[in-house]
């Protein structure tokens, strides 16, 4: 696995742990720049189809839970027939690391850990996930305290590998529920008795049960009592003692019910606050049958009680009047009325209310309002476990416990899960996204990449996608198909370049931009009128040429400019000439002399500009012609 590129963008640098399932490594995540985790599931298990669309269908379920306890969970793909999840990557040990390293954690230290484990379950059953695997080796503590709960929805994917058919699991029987380990209904409830599983272990630095297969360990979650871990370390809080054994009962429903009412106690025991964890007495108020008591008879302790007969010899006969006679009679006559009532409302209650069992009806199919009566009208109670996404309409029992025809005492829970409608979900949105990311993105979804196609686009770069279906937003199934639409860039076009020659300036640019081309002007100056009917004179792409569409093409043509007026020497009169100025005209016409400074002789002495003799110029009159200056 190390060296190969997932996803263009996941690269395994380091095996980092294993388990039953998966493998997992520490990658660099390229595009972000950042080390991730990247967790491969083991190639027997994917080769199971219906395995590996639950791994990913799981996944990304519980890529939705967001909380400062759960290890984020960033990315799901397929490569080849390697199947992976990308995670947060947490820099500490697991939890059972600690407990080898310290045997036993201090209560202070292992109440601060349940109550972020607890936080990070109570998120995920808030989303109807179920744990299923809480243990040491599956929570994260790092450097700074901070519980990461891991492994959620691959565990939950897993409920159909149970303990009998596959190996993989056993690591987990340490800390299974009951239920789980029977393989009967399981709901939220299996998540605290694992989590109280795992603070005995941190208490007490062992697992309540252990043997030498796991089938034997989960026999003794069923059958033995659990030993208090208050008798295996003394320093454990009686407070502490008294949650940890409510969270591990074996019956679900004397444990506590939801992970919030077990939060809510853990942080009074952090707080020092009393609990109200007191066990019910039930004998004390138990009906039962008893003599009749003598209102005369008296106890003076406990070990009396019990003795009465052997005592009675031993003891003085009281002398009583008739009177007092009379009393203890009615007395007696009375108390006997009531035994006689208690007795027959007993075995009444025996025969009729106990004893008496019902069938569980068919209730699978039935809307959950009509199945509710059913139930109840068996003198049932009927109890919603969970609810889960199914092909059947919203609202329909999809699986009952126990199940139709088993015969149960009146007042047994029924228990149902109740159909959530179709496991719909949204499109993500790839509009404007490389073709690849798009991929990614839709698979992580949940989703498959259907139908792609191409096509030009002058506004989408090429290799973006331009347009999606089904629309972002969309509900579908899960597995569903999005088409794509991608861009091949801006489209070439080539065109057929128009003769131009000789016609106006304005005709040819028209002619031109109706060909798809763009044009640019060049005119030439002329004092020569008649050229200027010329129209274009050159192009410089050739007419029938063939360009892609929106070159450029320049048109040359004349424009008349009116000459410049001579003075009366023929030369070109400066109207800024002035007499004396060094770049003055002669006053004979005869050139120009640029900037001449005058000689002793008079003579100019800068070059004469449009050649030949002339006066001395930019200087005084001299009377002799001056030769120009070199």
């Amino acid at each position: 696995m190390i060296g190969i590129m997932l996803g263009n963008r996941y690269e395994p640098l380091e095996k980092i742990g294993e388990g039953g399932m998966a493998v997992v490594y520490r990658a660099t995540d390229h595009l972000l720049n950042r080390n991730v985790a990247v967790k491969v599931l083991k190639e027997q298990f994917s080769s199971d189809s219906e395995f590996v669309q639950k791994f990913k269908r799981e996944a990304t379920a519980a890529a939705s839970l967001s909380d400062n306890n759960i290890v984020n969970i960033y990315d799901v793909g397929t490569q080849d027939d390697i199947n992976y999840i990308v995670m947060e990557y947490v820099s500490g040990k697991t939890l059972k690391q600690i407990i080898k390293e310290e045997v036993r954690i201090p209560s202070e230290k292992t109440i601060e850990i349940a109550i972020q484990i607890a936080k990070a379950i109570k998120c995920a059953h808030k989303n109807n996930i179920i744990h299923r695997d809480i243990k040491p080796h599956n929570i994260l503590v790092t450097e700074d305290g901070i519980v990461k709960v891991t492994d959620f929805g691959i565990a939950k994917a897993s409920n159909s590998v149970t303990i009998t058919n596959s190996n993989k699991i056993m690591g987990s029987a340490h800390y299974f529920s009951p239920e789980q380990a029977k393989g009967s209904f399981v709901d939220f409830r299996t998540d605290i008795y694992s989590l109280g599983i795992v603070m005995y272990e941190m208490v007490t630095g062992r697992v309540p049960y252990d043997a030498e297969s796991p089938v034997s360990i989960a026999l003794k979650h069923i059958q033995e009592p659990v030993v208090p871990p208050i008798k295996l370390n003394e320093n454990v809080p009686e407070s502490l003692n008294k949650l940890i054994l409510k969270a591990v009962e074996k019956e679900p429903i004397k444990r506590y019910q939801t992970m919030e009412d077990m939060l809510v106690d853990l942080k009074k025991i952090e707080n020092n606050q009393k609990l109200n964890l007191t066990e019910d007495d039930l004998n004390d108020d138990m009906t039962r049958i008893m003599d009749p008591v003598d209102v005369n008879d008296s106890y003076n302790n406990e070990e009396d009680y019990g003795y009465e007969d052997e005592l009675e010899d031993k003891k003085p006969k009281p002398v009583l009047d008739s009177k007092k006679k009379k009393t203890i009679l009615i007395v007696a006559l009375f108390m006997l009325v009531i035994v006689i009532g208690a007795v027959s409302g007993y075995f009444a209650f025996s025969k009729h209310g106990n004893s008496v069992e019902a069938a569980v009806p068919n209730i699978v199919g039935m809307k959950q309002d009509e199945a509710k009566k059913l139930v109840e009208s068996k003198k049932l109670n009927f109890v919603v476990g969970a609810k889960e996404k199914s092909d059947k309409p919203e609202g329909t029992v999809i699986e009952c416990f126990p199940k139709a025809g088993t015969k149960v005492k009146v007042n047994s829970d029924v228990r149902v899960i109740i159909s959530e409608g179709t496991d719909t979900m949204g499109v993500p949105n790839v509009v404007g996204i490389d073709l690849n990311t798009a991929k990614n993105i839709i698979s992580s979804s949940g989703l498959s990449v259907g139908n792609i196609s191409y096509r030009y686009s002058d506004t989408v770069s090429q290799g973006q996608v331009i347009s999606q279906d089904p629309e972002a937003d969309s509900k579908v199934k899960d597995g569903a198909k999005v088409n794509l639409v991608v861009s091949k860039g801006a489209e070439v076009k080539y065109v057929t370049v128009p003769d131009v020659s000789g016609r106006s300036i304005g005709d040819a640019e028209a002619i031109l931009k109706n060909a798809g081309l763009r044009v640019a002007q060049n005119p030439v100056e002329t004092s020569d009128k008649t050229k200027e009917n010329l129209g274009v004179t050159n192009q410089s792409v050739g007419a029938s040429q063939q360009v892609k569409e929106g070159t450029t093409v320049t048109l040359t043509y004349y424009v008349y400019k009116e000459p410049e007026n001579k003075d009366d020497n023929g030369g070109s009169q400066n109207n800024n000439t002035e007499e004396n100025s060094g770049n003055g005209t002669g006053e004979n016409g005869g050139g120009q002399n640029s900037g001449g400074q005058q000689n002793e002789n008079g003579n100019g002495g800068g070059s004469q500009n449009n050649g030949g003799s002339g006066n001395n110029s930019g200087g005084d009159k001299n009377p002799n012609p001056g030769t120009t200056g070199n």
